[in-house]
């Protein structure tokens, strides 16, 4: 099997390629270029394409996936609100992905946040660093004893309730299906979490249902003081009406390793550039909030999980196995 992977940065490469010398009947090409319909073209002759959670995987993106016979379209990731799962399908193209890479990566990712915004640490860095020892506006909060409120108990909002619940905090959740391993959780109603939670991490799909479903309604229905992260999703959260709920002083801190701009900012060095209408900026702009790159999953445990898998999904593809990680129209 031909696989071209699109926007490989070295790290992919470098994961890649060390799990690559045991599947010996795959061939991989690696490409810097985005896969966007104009590159999509660079496919013909290949059997696969690799794709990440940036990529477009739309439905022109596809029709050129197509018409280059590629019959296989690997995301190296968990999300794939990116591809158009139904257009594949017509084409006879299977999508495949990687469900569980490193669930705890991105879960402690999500505490990291919560308590780097909290406890202001991103502030302490840089005044330290310039022999400021001083401790005004450095004042946190405690999470012991506190409500945590998880937004999905999948393996990520499954790993991130034991985190808190190590903490000693209060854990309760919102879910339509409930995770039987998690006994010491509390399920209740989303109106119920939003009232209740002083830490609120997000850890649902990006789905039409769960679009902007942190908006000014939801908002208003939380807590003052509230603490919110999302290393879910970027869409989930309407980032206009959170600016206005950070600028009417209603969140404590506010921890974010997706966002709805990300498409054109991650994974890239944009340092150079002035982001004259961005809202990640004004977002920047704010002391209680802290931002990083879509870098949740980012461990070296991870990239290795998700090298393996990815192949291990290529083979199975290749002797018409089942693995469970197959993109389906429900």
């Amino acid at each position: 099997m031909k696989i071209l992977f699109y926007d490989t940065k070295s790290y992919d490469k470098e994961s890649f390629e060390a799990k690559a010398k045991d599947y010996p009947d795959i061939q991989i090409e690696y490409l810097k270029s985005e896969l966007v319909p104009s590159t999509a073209k660079l496919a013909k002759g290949y059997d696969a394409i690799c794709a990440f959670v940036s990529s477009d995987v739309g439905t022109e993106t596809i029709d050129v996936l197509s018409a280059c016979g590629v019959k296989l379209i690997l995301m190296r990731c968990a999300g794939f609100n990116n591809v158009d799962v139904e257009k594949a399908t017509a084409c006879g193209i299977k999508v495949m992905r990687v469900p569980g890479y490193s669930p705890e990566a991105v879960a402690e990712h999500a505490m990291a946040l919560a308590l780097a915004a909290t406890r202001r640490i991103h502030k302490a860095y840089v005044r330290v660093r310039e022999n400021d020892f001083s401790l005004g506006g450095m004042q946190g909060v405690n999470f012991y004893r506190k409500t945590a409120g998880i937004v999905g108990t999948g393996k990520i909002g499954a790993a991130m309730a034991r985190i808190c619940h190590g903490f000693g905090m209060n854990v309760i959740a919102y879910d339509k299906y409930q995770n039987p391993a998690l006994d010491f959780v509390k399920y209740v109603s989303l109106d119920e979490l939003l009232a209740q939670s002083d830490l609120i991490s997000l850890h649902c799909p990006l789905m039409d249902e769960t679009y902007h479903m942190i908006n000014r309604e939801s908002i208003r229905k939380m807590k003052d003081g509230v603490i919110l992260v999302n290393t879910s999703r970027g869409g989930l959260v309407k980032t206009e009406d959170l600016i206005e709920g950070i600028r009417a002083r209603k969140f404590f801190a506010v921890g974010l390793d997706v966002y709805e701009e990300e498409k054109k900012n991650v994974f890239e060095d944009r340092s150079d550039e002035i982001m004259e209408t961005s809202v990640t900026a004004r977002l920047l702009s704010f002391p209680n909030v802290i931002i990083t790159s879509h870098q949740g999953f980012f461990t070296y445990e991870a990239l290795d999980a998700i090298s393996e898998t990815t192949l291990n999904n290529a083979m199975a593809f290749t002797k018409g196995e089942r693995t469970g990680n197959e993109v389906e129209i429900e």
